[in-house]
């Protein structure tokens, strides 16, 4: 492989990750044009394209997806470096960072230790509940959502994609019997999950993604509530296979149905190159990249 620039293959990165050209111009705060004569000039140093462009936008093609492994490992490598640089220069004050109850309290809370050790003198405001603060009326500093704010002075990017799968107890099924079909499910079967007028985000209505028309019997406001109720035995429900998948009582049923959401970081334009927000940021890209596999089973 040729010797390739480091902007070029940043570029190629953010177009995979964003998935669009424009959409990945304005996270790098460059032209649109630039981004594109600078990706067409590394495809022409890699003998071949690294995306295939259709209507929706850029998709990576064999040799893109190759590429895109080494790249996020070179970028992983940048980000620890980064971190540990940060530590040295003995980052303090308060960092507050606002994220879903369950991404917190089930994902990012096995990361938090490693994170306190390197930052002694930094502390930091772990915000897990049912609905954001909001980084454009500096409520945050960061926030992790589910989807992309449409307006206001703030910076997003994509954070990772995470997987759901319907899940229930070995209890459950041995009394009231495997489901035979999704159609099951809302005939024969107690469904747990959201109260449909106290979702803090559209996101979370995916029962009917699974099947239309199935709608929860049991119901609550938070997916720790509904991670026990399931793990009691009380009926089958939908978790995100982060949670799903460390809950030894449970099992997945209809394994090879998924539904797939997004996590998307976010800062306030004026605070983004904070050195504690810039260290935030990076630990929680280390945070997915350690954890895709719990992000994205299989």
């Amino acid at each position: 492989m040729p010797e390739l620039e480091w902007d070029d293959l940043r570029i190629f990165l953010a177009v995979a990750e964003a998935g669009q050209i424009g959409q990945a111009a304005h996270n790098l705060q460059m032209d649109p044009t630039t981004v594109g004569r600078r990706l067409r000039r590394l495809e022409v140093q890699l003998g071949c394209p690294a995306f295939e462009r259709t209507r929706s936008g850029q998709v990576l093609t064999e040799s893109g997806q190759a590429l895109l492994e080494r790249v996020e490992a070179m970028a992983q490598a940048a980000q620890d470096i980064s971190i540990k640089a940060n530590a040295d220069r003995g980052i303090s004050g308060n960092l507050r960072i606002s994220v879903s109850e369950g991404f917190g309290s089930r994902f990012l809370s096995r990361f938090i230790k490693d994170f306190s050790a390197l930052h002694p003198a930094l502390t930091l405001d772990l915000v897990a509940n049912s609905g954001f603060l909001s980084p454009s009326k500096r409520e945050a500093d960061i926030a992790v959502m589910l989807s992309r704010p449409k307006a206001g002075p703030v910076i997003s990017r994509k954070l990772a994609d995470y997987r759901l799968k319907l899940y229930t107890s070995r209890e459950y099924l041995q009394t009231a019997g495997v489901p035979s079909s999704l159609r099951d499910l809302g005939k024969e079967h107690t469904l747990i999950g959201y109260v449909p007028d106290l979702v803090y985000a559209p996101e979370l209505n995916y029962l009917g993604e699974f099947e239309s028309g199935l709608a929860a019997r049991i119901r609550s406001s938070s997916i720790n509530a509904q991670l026990e109720l399931l793990r009691g035995g009380v009926g089958i429900g939908v978790l995100p296979c982060f949670i799903g998948e460390m809950a030894s009582e449970l099992t997945t049923i209809f394994p090879d149905q998924s539904i797939t959401r997004s996590l998307w970081l976010v800062t306030h334009r004026d605070t983004q190159n904070l050195q504690r927000v810039k260290a935030g940021k990076e630990w929680l890209l280390h945070c997915v990249h350690q954890g895709k596999e719990l992000l994205l089973p299989g």
